[in-house]
């Protein structure tokens, strides 16, 4: 099956999500199994959906995943999915006039008073799926720097943020990604109840929230219910079921060791896998000095990938360039 490239109203993510992967792509590019290819009627898999950058880049690239499937605890966020799916017509209807509403609002305090009515109206809950998603994609639009974070009530309580112009309704992504989604079977909860959708031609990219870098980056609220390191080594026993099913696996998470060298918890925790050391860029910090550059970790159970300059790239970049100050492996 040869290897597609994206259509030409590529769809994106809907929704900024936090740890969002899309600058990451042309990395997992060369970083995906070379058989993948060539496998007929894959299933894909993501157990940690967040905003979708992968999914929509797999789906778009790859014909021959016949299904998909995404999961994720928030129960927002896949309402969101299936809304964008089931109903995106009706969404960018409601949407649009929310856009105009608040657009119309030259006072900034005023349109700060819109802000919060719409927080408090979501966090009531009781909405359509329809009403439920364009709040969340106003809020997400309109907070400050596009954070999604949640109180331990579950509240959402992310503020104001002072943005002159946001595009609120992206009708054109709304409709391809609603397009896209039409073989995707979206599900909410636990990760580990995508496992029987596994089989040997199953493709699982795992994207959980991070283990924090240091106490004051620990930023992994995207649900009220938290992702400790019991729930990483749960998580790493997930991946190790799943890998003796003969499925092909890649996993992201944090490079506590490139802060710490003596932090070695996910190079003794993976240490039967590919580790792969990937520079990222990260832009949701409260501290500007603390946004830029920084190692993650990307794990694999398949040592043969698509070789380097072996495949065109779908992103513009400067791959000799991208390649010496990129890509480092783990030895």
């Amino acid at each position: 099956m040869p290897i597609q490239t994206y259509l030409s109203k590529s769809a994106k993510p809907f929704i900024k999500w936090v740890g969002g992967k899309g600058q990451l792509i042309p990395t997992f590019e060369r970083l995906l199994p070379r058989e993948l290819a060539g496998m007929e009627a894959v299933t894909y898999i993501e157990p940690f959906i967040g905003g979708g950058a992968m999914l929509f880049y797999m789906l778009q690239k790859f014909g021959n995943i016949r299904r998909a499937v995404i999961n994720d605890l928030n129960p927002d966020l896949i309402r969101a999915y299936k809304t964008v799916r089931d109903e995106p017509e009706a969404l960018i209807q409601f949407l649009s006039q929310v856009e105009r509403d608040y657009l119309g609002i030259s006072e900034e305090e005023k349109r700060k008073e819109f802000f919060l009515t719409a927080r408090k109206r979501f966090n009531a809950g009781g909405m359509s799926d329809v009403d439920n998603t364009a709040w969340l994609i106003f809020l997400n639009r309109t907070c400050f720097n596009g954070l999604y974070r949640v109180n331990s009530k579950g509240e959402f309580n992310v503020p104001f943020g002072r943005y002159k112009n946001p595009t609120i309704c992206d009708a054109e992504t709304i409709r391809v990604d609603s397009e896209l989604l039409q073989k995707v079977e979206i599900i909410s909860g636990d990760f580990e109840q995508t496992e029987p959708y596994v089989s040997e031609n199953t493709f699982v990219y795992f994207d959980p929230p991070y283990r924090p870098l240091d106490a004051t980056s620990s930023f992994n609220s995207y649900a009220k219910e938290a992702f400790n390191d019991a729930e990483q080594i749960r998580l790493k026993k997930y991946f190790d079921r799943l890998s003796a099913k003969n499925c092909l696996m890649m996993l992201s998470n944090s490079d506590c060791k490139g802060r710490n060298p003596d932090d070695t918890f996910f190079d003794d925790l993976y240490k039967d896998y590919v580790i792969e050391r990937v520079y990222a860029t990260r832009s949701i910090n409260a501290n500007p000095e603390k946004r830029g550059k920084l190692t993650e970790l990307l794990i694999r159970n398949y040592t043969d990938t698509i070789a380097w300059g072996k495949e065109k790239s779908l992103f513009s970049f400067n791959s000799d360039k991208y390649e010496q100050s990129t890509y480092r492996r783990t030895v």
